[in-house]
């Protein structure tokens, strides 16, 4: 306890007590009005701008933790306990780089191994990951045995694409036990080895993944990765109770704001959350829609969650919707308390559970309606979601058992597109290094999308076609040593893998027109990569299974009037591909077809999906307004 000597002292002094009596009770906000009473009373007093700012931080005001850390260092530059203050108040900000250039600066006496470890995923986030990797390291040498060391290290080998490098310091972490998060390493484990098509085993991995989950309480409230269940599993309710105990997690973790209820008005207020305002396929997919909303009747607004990456797409979306506000240094709760200040009645989740995802936010409750839409292809398994807008392929209402949000039906596709691209100009094959007279079978799904399953598919179509070569994308530096090992144990010429390095966005939709026939991948199709091909007017052939993500291309083929090529069952796939693949005067009519349909087909139009999509908001709003709760909401005839 501080010293009294002065009539100013005594009464900070009885502040800070009040505010001590205060902080036992959990009253955190209180407890700060007290501390920042001792402060100015007693400026100089070290002690009380620590409590200070462990308060604010408590009670979620990272932004005043922040200064009251400043002002301790700042009278006590050695003080350990400050730093730390300052550091997690950078991290509760998602001020990363601000971060990193404070604790690269820090003493080295004051660098604890948990700081040394802040550092590290802090200069992750701000694009440094070698550096991580070196941070990383200095803190595993004071402690080798930390399981959670271990497993932040493989996120950033994983960050170089150096994915067998971090499924190994994955390994090592759920060797050392991860108790809580075991479940979520598994998955991203999974997740890790198909990136580079590591299927040693049969895929064992995927086994793993399936048998955690299954052990999982009914009830369970833990950490997982859901987008691994999405795009590896086939088994919607598996899909389902791994996002069910995800969101259970993250609403444990979140203060709710007190509920505010709709009010009618001119123009119905929809959010729009992201981190992919930039160069990122959901950007390419809503930039139209956006521009296409009626503002007469709408007033949107897009939270900015990810960096300015300085690109045309960035300020095209700036200028898209009424108000763009990037939010990135936003913590969760104070970028909730923004949006429900901004009074948004629809509160629309672009993200879900995929990179730099902020389920927490929606956790908290801004808006009287909230919902998932295009960026997760399944579902949240969250009570904080009360929709999620698919399709009557995507999500037929025989579906509705996998869900734990209500499903709001577009008429036609639910995937929007931008139809004011240029049309695709494809380069010689030659530029591509694609052999001129063969037959190119396309997979420019990412490599995690691959699975043995699919692969042998691949590989028995290619013996039955000798003039044919297989187009992949070479996504991770690791996966073409694997897949030509893999194509060769099955008997095919690794030279006829040809892979293609990414590139920007308009000189892959002019390339990908190079291609014969698109062979699309299950239990995950393509989304993006499948409308790609279609406005390229590249045939596909898909399987469509039981989940959201193996029935996309099969919902893109509906709504360009090409169902012929949606499959029901893998032989049917193989036998329909290798009939395309031996019928050029068959692939070149679906081709016109595909071409006429960019101008034709509602696929294509933000014209036509803006308002159909404001006619489901306003479907929702309405029941809203009326006091009832979230209900299907089918297609409209």
């Amino acid at each position: 306890m501080p010293q009294a000597t002065s009539a100013a002292a005594h009464r900070a002094q009885q502040a800070w007590i009040q505010g001590q009596a205060y902080a036992r009770q959990g009253r955190w906000r209180d407890a700060a009005r007290r501390f920042d009473q001792a402060t100015k009373l007693q400026p100089r007093d070290v002690l009380y701008f620590l409590n200070l700012s462990d308060a604010h931080l408590k009670a979620g005001q990272a932004e005043d933790a922040l200064a009251a850390a400043v002002a301790a260092r700042r009278a006590e530059p050695g003080n350990a306990l400050a730093l730390a203050l300052q550091a997690n108040a950078l991290l509760r900000l998602n001020r990363h780089e601000t971060l990193a250039e404070v604790l690269q600066a820090a003493p080295a006496a004051l660098m604890s191994p948990e700081l040394r470890t802040m550092l590290a995923a802090a200069q992750v986030q701000a694009g440094e990951p070698r550096a991580a990797i070196a941070s990383y390291l200095q803190a595993l040498a004071a402690r080798p045995a930390d399981a959670n060391l271990h497993f932040k290290l493989g996120q950033a080998f994983n960050a170089l694409a150096m994915k067998r490098e971090a499924a190994e310091c994955l390994r090592t972490a759920l060797l050392l036990g991860l108790g809580p998060r075991q479940v979520a390493v598994h998955d991203l484990l999974a997740f890790y080895e198909r990136e580079v098509c590591d299927w040693r085993g049969g895929d064992t991995q995927v086994q793993a993944l399936r048998s955690s989950i299954a052990q999982l309480p009914d009830d369970a409230a833990v950490e997982t990765n859901p987008f691994a269940h999405v795009t590896l599993l086939d088994d919607p309710m598996e899909q389902l109770r791994a996002a069910r105990a995800c969101a259970r997690h993250v609403q444990g973790l979140a203060m709710p704001l007190q509920p505010r209820r709709p009010v009618a008005r001119e123009r119905l207020r929809i959010g729009y959350v992201s981190a992919d305002f930039q160069r990122h396929a959901t950007a390419y997919l809503m930039a139209e829609l956006f521009e296409r909303h009626d503002r007469g009747r709408f007033e949107s607004f897009l939270y900015s969650l990810g960096r300015d990456d300085g690109s045309a797409t960035r300020r095209r979306l700036a200028a898209a919707g009424d108000h763009f506000v990037d939010v990135q240094g936003l913590g969760s709760r104070a970028l909730a308390e923004r949006i429900r200040a901004d009074g948004i009645d629809i509160l629309v989740d672009l993200k879900g559970y995929t990179l730099d995802a902020r389920p927490a936010v929606f956790a908290c409750r801004p808006a009287p309606v909230q919902v998932a839409y295009l960026g997760f292809p399944g579902t949240s398994g969250a009570d904080f979601i009360d929709y999620i807008v698919g399709d009557p392929q995507v999500t037929p209402l025989a579906h509705a058992a996998h869900y734990s949000e209500k499903i709001a039906q577009l008429p036609g596709c639910y995937q929007c597109n931008d139809g004011t691209r240029p049309l695709p100009v494809a380069p010689s094959r030659a530029s591509q290094g694609l052999p001129e007279g063969a037959l190119v079978l396309c997979g420019f799904n990412q490599p995690y999308k691959i699975s043995p399953a699919v692969f042998d598919v691949w590989c028995r179509l290619l013996r039955q076609l000798p003039q044919a070569v297989l187009w992949l994308l070479a996504w991770t530096p690791q996966a073409p040593e694997t897949l030509r090992a893999e194509a060769a144990r099955r008997g095919i010429d690794p030279r006829r893998l040809v892979f293609a390095a990414t590139v920007d966005q308009a000189a892959h939709l002019d390339r990908v027109a190079c291609a014969d026939l698109f062979l699309d991948t299950w239990p995950c199709n393509g989304h993006t990569t499948a409308s790609d091909m279609l406005w390229a007017g590249v045939p596909l052939v898909t399987f469509s299974g039981r989940t959201f993500a193996s029935r996309v291309a099969g919902s893109l083929l509906h709504a360009v009037g090409a169902p012929e090529l949606v499959c029901d069952d893998v032989a049917a796939y193989e036998a329909l591909a290798l009939d395309l693949a031996r019928d050029a005067s068959r692939r070149l009519a679906l081709r016109a077809k595909l071409e006429a349909a960019r101008r034709t087909s509602p696929l294509f139009s933000g014209a036509t999906i803006a308002p159909q999509l404001e006619a489901l908001y306003e479907r929702m709003w309405a029941r809203a307004l009326a006091g009832l709760p979230p209900e299907h909401l089918p297609a409209a005839a």
